[in-house]
């Protein structure tokens, strides 16, 4: 077996467990009993996303997907963030 087809193989699987991960963190948002079980799903979800679209820049070699994933980390940071501030302390940012 190549390396090639090993790496394949690996992508493969990866993605297969990436989307059962989003899809496990979305039955969580929609369920969730408490808004911080929601937020705590939400930020699984968006990185589960940009690691699937990772393992897409990997599996075709576009540089494209790497900023997109770039981009899609420090937007999920920002809206943790904003998100857990306005849970603790009841109003937007200041």
């Amino acid at each position: 077996m190549s390396a090639h087809a090993i790496l394949e193989w690996s992508v493969a699987v990866a993605e297969l467990a990436l989307v059962l991960a989003m899809a496990c963190a979305a039955f969580r948002m929609l369920r969730g009993p408490r808004a911080q079980d929601r937020v705590l799903a939400l930020d699984a979800f968006y990185v589960a996303g940009m690691t699937l679209i990772l393992t897409f820049g990997i599996e075709t070699g576009d540089d494209v997907y790497f900023e997109a994933a770039l981009v899609i980390a420090l937007m999920g940071f920002v809206a943790t963030a904003a998100l857990s501030k306005f849970l603790m302390r009841g109003e937007p940012i200041e």
